[in-house]
């Protein structure tokens, strides 16, 4: 019989966003499902199952909750996390840097940092790798002209800085 090996994907994640999503798995294991285990407990005890909308509000919860706890395992088990303090930009953008860019057209600068998936929040400045933008940024140096497309058209950035 062969042994299989099986390969996670490596999901680069900043030092601060592993520890938001072991935070939130804590959150869920030792809160909510407690919490909805007491209120399916407390809806069973009403009686009647099949007309119980406590019931199947709980059920629905519970079933959300473990996915959740599920999806962050995965992502935790496979997380390659960066230590952005400790980052060696070298001229180049790279996931976890920080950018400044300045818009072509308008002239306005905005500064971005470059992180994982779960950590994007673009009103706090940060983008994920995998965005149209993170995507274009990476790899490039100060100088660089970025074009991406959005909804209203084309979007033309130099890179001004990188930190």
């Amino acid at each position: 019989m062969q042994e299989r090996s099986e390969t996670l994907e490596q999901l680069p994640i900043t030092k601060r966003g592993f520890e938001a999503l072991q935070k939130e798995l804590e959150q869920l294991r030792t809160i909510e499902r407690p919490k909805v285990i007491s209120a399916i407990e407390e809806a069973r005890a009403h009686g009647d199952l099949s007309e119980n909308a406590e019931y199947d509000a709980a059920k629905d919860r519970q079933g959300f909750i473990e996915g959740r706890i599920s999806e962050l395992q995965y992502k935790i088990n496979c997380a390659n996390i960066i230590d952005t303090d400790k980052l060696e930009v070298k001229g180049k953008a790279i996931f976890g840097c920080t950018v400044v860019l300045e818009n072509i057209d308008t002239g306005e600068e905005v500064t971005y940092q470059i992180v994982g998936s779960d950590e994007s929040n673009i009103n706090e400045g940060k983008i994920s790798y995998t965005s149209p933008l993170g995507k274009s940024l990476i790899g490039k140096p100060v100088g660089a002209d970025v074009t991406i497309i959005v909804p209203g058209g084309k979007r033309q950035y130099e890179i001004i800085e990188i930190k």
